[in-house]
Parts: C-alpha cells; structure tokens; sequence
C-alpha cells in the first residue's frame, strides 16, 4: 500500500506479541461448556500502537461477550501500565496491558450474522477503493455488536468479505444514518485514526431540533463527560472535567417556530456529542427520547419521525502522504425527507392560515 511519502511511517511488519509474565488459572471442570483463559500482561507492538483499547480488546477477546469486555474496562480488570483506563484510551508502543482472567466460549465456531443483514449493508455500500470502504449505513443498525445486538455493520461486512481485513475507522450511534468509513487494512486504519487526532478529518451531519433556532451559526465548546450512568445506561453530559468537545451548528431551514434544520459540523467526536450539544443550547434534536423534549417529540412522530433526526452527511479528508482530496456524502434517507416534506407543508398551511 502507497499514500505516496508517509510521515508517519507504519510498520508492515506483523506485531510482535511479548507475554511478560504468565500466571495459572485454576481449569474448568469436565462438565463445563467454556473455558477460563490466563491472566497476561501483554507488550503493545508497533503496529499494534493507535488502537483504542476497546477494540484491542475485542479482538483479543473475540468470544466473550462484548458487555464483558466493556465491564472489565469499567471495574479497573484492564490495566495499561498498572492503571485505569477508559474505552477510548488509544495504546501506545510499549504499553504494557493487563489482560485479566476470564471464561470464554469454548464452542468452535462463532456466531454469523443472517443473510438478510449481509445482503442490507452489501447494499449500503456507497464507496469502494483499495483502502475503504464507505457504508450509508441504516438507521437501527449497530456499527458493532453488543448492547442488546449479536451482530451490525461491521460483523456482516467480515462474514461477506471473510478474506479481508476490516476495521471501523469510527462510529456512528445505532439510531443515526449515514457516512460510515471502514478500513480495508491496518496502515489505513492507523493513518486515518491519526488524521482525526489530529483533526484533518471533516464530518458533517444534518439534524433537526426542537424550535426556532434564533442563535445563528453557532460553536459551542462545552466538555462532555462520557462515562456516567443512569438507569444502567450510559448518559452524557456537560461537565467542567469532560474531555473537550466542539460542535459548529448552522441553520439551514426554518419551519417556524416548530422546528429547525441544521446542518452540524464536528472537529471532536465525543459519544453522543451532537446531541447533548443540541439539548445544552436549548434545542434538543427532535425524536431524541434521551436527551430530547417528550412533547416536541410526539407532535413530531404525527408526521412520521420514528426516530433521532440525525444523519452523518459526508465526510471529507486529505489523504495522509499525498494530500489527495477525499469526499464522500449520503442524501437523507427517505425516511427523513419524508418528514422535511411534511414540516414544509405544514409551515406553508400556517402562514396560509395567519393571512
């Protein structure tokens, strides 16, 4: 693979994995249908480096569920260097990981997602080229199992293409549609993984929110803490000690006081940003049944909204070593235009009805 002169000079050479240290585990017993694996603490290898710790995991871990994994991240089981790190820590070469002790599927063959998932995200494929892929993904589809899923995006794109290595390069929440960028290779991953660190990666989205949005274009810089709970659920909010998070909103159509359609640019992308950003200025995104307004969203669902209004537009980069210019964009699906008509009908009989 070639992005001309690289700068950041990855590694092709396959990581290096170096077990420290080995301590026993006491075996199942004959009748058990699993198995326990060891404690490890594992030495993180060149190109191994840029990974977030969760999909590292994921992938060391591959038949443990996938709220397992996540539980060990949040008890402190997983350790980088003897301390806590959270799902979004991105490793570093010569971290050291604590891989703690755990039961595993001992069945030989894994799960596949159903033919009807496969053939969905086939469809949805909307670029292709020898380093990504692109997916204008379906709104109520996971980008990854877990949560209550077996299996989304990324697993049905493996079972089509089992000959290739796929990696999502982000993620978008199961409820919102749209661009969705997937690696067809480890140099990719970690080259586009760098490029939004360092926020050379441009992503837009179109959302719909709650009233008359009176506050022009609008940067709000708010930091959000990502790992608070409610109800057993994850629950983001603004807090001084929050990671930073910025999130441009500018207007783009006007239904009255009813509803405005905005199109959001976002140079960080924080765990439900776009939408707990919406609710802190005061104009939730309409069919938000977390951070959104109850009674805004049920006049809404009266014209078809079924769901959060938010869908990832396009996205837009230069290629890392050539700076050859990558673009890419999905219309909003019918769905969702289907509740722009309505609102324009509706705003159109209003403004008939005052006259």
């Amino acid at each position: 693979m070639r992005f001309g002169k690289v700068p950041w000079n990855i590694s092709r050479s396959v990581a290096m994995v170096n077990v420290i240290k080995v301590l026993g585990a006491a075996g199942p017993s004959a009748g058990d249908a699993a198995r326990r694996t060891e404690l490890r603490l594992h030495r993180v290898g060149a190109a191994e480096a840029g990974q977030r710790i969760d999909n590292f995991l994921l992938r060391q871990f591959d038949r443990v569920p996938r709220s397992r994994v996540y539980r060990m991240l949040r008890k402190g089981e997983v350790r980088v260097n003897r301390k806590r790190v959270d799902a979004e820590y991105r490793l570093v070469a010569g971290d050291e990981v604590r891989l703690p002790p755990v039961r595993v599927d001992a069945s030989p063959e894994p799960g596949r997602p159903s033919d009807t998932l496969v053939e969905l995200i086939e469809r949805a494929v909307i670029h292709t080229d020898k380093h990504v892929l692109v997916i204008d993904k379906p709104a109520g589809v996971a980008v990854h199992g877990g949560s209550g899923t077996s299996f989304g995006v990324i697993e049905a794109l493996r079972a089509s293409r089992p000959r290739e290595t796929l990696e999502l390069v982000h993620r978008l929440d199961r409820d919102t549609s749209g661009c969705l960028v997937v690696a067809r290779d480890r140099p990719t991953l970690t080259a586009l993984h760098a490029l939004i660190r360092d926020g050379g990666m441009h992503k837009t989205y179109m959302a719909l929110v709650a009233g008359q949005w009176d506050l022009g274009t609008k940067r709000i810089d708010a930091p959000l803490a990502t790992d608070t709970r409610r109800h057993g659920e994850r629950h983001v909010q603004v807090a001084a000690a929050g990671k930073q998070s910025v999130s441009v909103f500018k207007p783009v159509q006007f239904f009255g006081k009813l509803a405005t359609l905005m199109e959001v640019d976002i140079p960080t992308g924080r765990t439900h940003q776009i939408r707990v950003h919406a609710s802190y200025a005061g104009h939730p995104l309409l069919g938000d049944d977390k951070y959104g307004d109850r009674a805004r969203n049920a006049e809404m669902k009266a014209m078809g909204l079924k769901r959060t209004f938010l869908h990832a537009h396009s996205l837009a980069f230069d290629w890392p070593g050539t700076g050859v210019p990558f673009h890419v964009s999905a219309p909003l699906p019918p769905e969702l235009a289907a509740v722009i008509d309505a609102l324009t009908s509706a705003t159109r009989r209003r403004r008939g009805a005052r006259r």
